[in-house]
């Protein structure tokens, strides 16, 4: 399953992993969008393989839950309280447009 979500990870240049009912899940996608990013989504509970890839990013976040769980060009940046510290501290833009997310 390691394999799978680093495949997937890296798709786009950014990439959230959620499930459909979470409210966190909902504000850092919304935060992406208003930024201007086109993110690849992955919704987990409409996944059937979503509940092992849950339990690896939980391993690799190490903690549960594990959404969401945002990576910027293939590395894993974190859930909501770090998107929202980088963004809060003006670090999350000049790293998306390192990773070619954005172009502002």
């Amino acid at each position: 399953m390691a394999e799978r979500v680093s495949r997937l990870s890296t798709e786009k240049a950014v990439v959230i992993f959620t499930t459909s009912q979470c409210p966190m899940c909902h504000t850092v996608s919304s935060l992406f969008s208003e930024l201007g990013v086109c993110a690849a989504v992955h919704e987990l509970d409409k996944d059937p393989r979503g509940r092992e890839m849950e339990r690896e990013l939980a391993r690799r976040l190490g903690r549960a839950p594990a959404v969401p769980a945002v990576f910027v060009g293939g590395n894993l940046i974190g859930s909501t309280v770090r998107v929202m510290s980088l963004h809060l501290a003006g670090k999350l833009v000049p790293l998306l447009k390192g990773a070619g997310a954005i172009w502002l």
